[in-house]
């Protein structure tokens, strides 16, 4: 089969095709014919940095990145129950860790993976783990009915999921996107949509109770501003705060924290069902074929893009 290896960190020519072995699936695993692969700010973050590299998927070499595919199961472990060979099926596999993606076959735990939708697309599906898993994991379990939830960049891959998601759980959504945004955000169920170029929310905005910040910075020090007492924030890009800014936090009596997003067949399901229902949609923002799969690197780099993009097989 063919696979896209990493030797050292660098920009998205480091990526080269080769034949390599099919993997070995263990008892626990499922073997993937992979049909479509996301792209994420965090593949494109861990091949451009060696530390990086290491710290998520170790020391050796070469490596395969990525962690999201949709594919059709062909061989089915020992210990599985739950798929069988022809299921179509998705996930974001071993993050944090080798999820090993960026191939034609994956060997996937059966635990990080569920099956996909009949109304659902391959690229659909693809697009719908790892952005979508963490709005999911962020969401739910903190966020009530008739919460105000502020999602920042709500146009971005976890902000446009965690739009909808918030929306299914039952809460009012304000979010901030750019001007050219404001119709996309609006669609994927926003209450309030603000434009971050020419307005600041911070101003328009009060008694909030939870935020999802994607951005932190600036960003995260005026969300406290707007928090009611004992409300929440959690930050994406950033775990740690400075003193400055958790002693504002306190001040307002709101809690400050991050999380990293990890994989979970469970938490699949709950997308696979607000899927099926119609109260979630991906965007799909640009898709590239397999052997242009270096290009799709380029375009998620750019920090422009609106939903996902997706590589098909």
């Amino acid at each position: 089969m063919k696979a896209y290896l990493l030797m050292e960190a660098g920009d998205a020519g480091q990526l080269f095709l080769q034949d390599v072995p099919v993997p070995e699936i263990s008892a626990e695993e499922v073997l993937v014919a992979v049909k479509a692969i996301s792209i994420n700010p965090a593949d494109v973050k861990v091949r451009g940095s060696e530390r990086g590299l290491e710290q998520l998927c170790g020391s050796e070499r070469p490596v395969i990145l990525g962690w999201d595919i949709a594919g059709v199961v062909k061989q089915v472990g020992a210990a599985v129950s739950d798929f069988q060979i022809g299921d179509e099926v998705f996930g974001m596999v071993n993050f944090p860790g080798r999820g090993n993606a960026y191939a034609e076959m994956v060997a996937a735990p059966a635990a990080h993976l569920a099956k996909i939708p009949a109304n659902i697309s391959f690229e659909e599906a693809a697009a719908t783990t790892l952005a979508a898993l963490t709005a999911w994991q962020v969401l739910a379990g903190r966020i009530k009915s008739d919460d105000r939830v502020l999602i920042q960049a709500g146009s971005g891959g976890v902000g446009h999921f965690a739009i909808q998601i918030a929306k299914a759980l039952g809460a009012w959504v304000a979010t901030t996107a750019s001007g050219a945004n404001q119709d996309f955000v609006l669609e994927m169920g926003a209450d309030c949509a603000i434009d971050y170029q020419s307005h600041h929310f911070e101003v328009e905005l009060t008694d909030i109770d939870f935020v999802l910040d994607g951005i932190g910075g600036k960003v995260l020090e005026n969300s406290i501003k707007v928090m009611r007492k004992g409300g929440e924030i959690i930050c994406l890009p950033q775990s740690e705060f400075s003193f400055g800014l958790q002693s504002s936090a306190d001040n307002r009596q709101v809690s400050l924290g991050s999380i990293l997003v990890t994989s979970s067949g469970e938490d699949m399901r709950h997308l696979a069902d607000l899927l099926a229902k119609g109260a979630l949609k991906p965007q799909v923002y640009k898709t590239y074929p397999f052997e242009d799969l270096p290009l799709a690197h380029e375009e998620v780099e750019k920090g422009r893009v609106v939903g996902k993009v997706i590589v098909r097989l």
